[in-house]
Parts: structure tokens; sequence; C-alpha cells
């Protein structure tokens, strides 16, 4: 049972944000200390991303662990269980098809939970979310490594010479 009247929960549910939430705030604080420029809440992308890092090709999204149906520690209401349980499959089946869409654009898209931001492993989070910037951002400009014409040399060793043997440089 509900310790607040009908109206009463409708102002309450009314006041949760959807945007700028204390989660979003933290890893936005935290990639702007450590030098990484973005945009938050771009409404031109599927599923409208909390945070988009286009010099990286990087989408973030930060997920309430209950609106967004968390497996971990996602909780069920215990009234009007039936709403909610739909509720909170059809968000989970929008999240799944924004992140597709957005993987089909060529974006990396990188979701981080509400129950990944508390203190006790708030620091490991924001270390791995960098460390996946990074390591997207190197592979994504990774030079392409050139196979050499196999002129027939030995294994191991070089393929050929650019210099005879014979050749002498310097002064004789």
């Amino acid at each position: 049972m509900d310790i607040w009247d009908k109206k009463k929960r409708s102002a309450v549910m009314a006041k949760i944000k959807g945007k700028d939430t204390k989660p979003e705030w933290i890893v936005r604080r935290y990639l702007f200390s450590r030098g990484y420029r973005y945009r938050k809440n771009v409404k031109g992308l599927p599923g409208t991303p909390d945070i988009v890092l286009r010099k990286y090709g990087i989408v973030i999204f930060i997920h309430g662990c209950f609106w967004h149906g968390h497996e971990v520690d996602g909780t069920m209401p215990r009234t009007n269980t039936e709403f909610w349980r739909k509720k909170i499959e059809a968000n989970r089946k929008r999240d799944e098809r924004n992140k597709e869409a957005l993987k089909k654009s060529g974006w990396r898209v990188m979701t981080v939970w509400e129950c990944q931001l508390k203190p006790a492993v708030r620091q490991q989070t924001l270390l791995e979310i960098e460390y996946h910037i990074n390591h997207t951002y190197l592979e994504r400009f990774k030079p392409k490594t050139v196979v050499p014409y196999d002129l027939g040399g030995d294994e191991g060793q070089a393929p050929g010479r650019v210099a005879e043997d014979g050749a002498k440089y310097g002064k004789e």
C-alpha cells in the first residue's frame, strides 16, 4: 500500500528529472576535469544520449537502475506491479533499439548504471570510462600496418635490401 494519496504520489513522481541528474553530473564533471569535451543530451541522435564525445565517436547513456530495469539491482514496486513491469520492459526495448541505431551509425555506445556511481565503486567506474574512451580513440586512429611484399627472403629476415652489397658510402 502506498504511503501517499494519488495526488501526492503524482506530484512526487513529476519531480523526477530526466536530465541533469546527479549520476550524469558526476560523470560529466569527471570527464571535464580530465580534459574531455562533450555535448549533453543531443536530440539529433537516437535516444538523446546523455553525453556525446564526438571526437572519440562515443555516446554515453547514464541509466537509473529502476527506470531502465537493471537486472542486478532494479527492483519492482509491490503495488501496480503489472503496469510497472510493462513500462520498464518497454523502456528496455526502446533502449536496445536506440543503441542498435547508434551502432549502425558508427557510434560506440557506453552504458553507465546508477549503481556503478555509488561512492564505494565510483572511482573504479570513472577510470573504466576513461580507459574505454582512450582505447576506442586509439583503435579508431591506429595507423594501418603495412605488410611488406614477399621478395623471397628467409623467415625472420628482412625481405630485401635497398642497396647492393658492393655499394660504398662516404669518402674513399
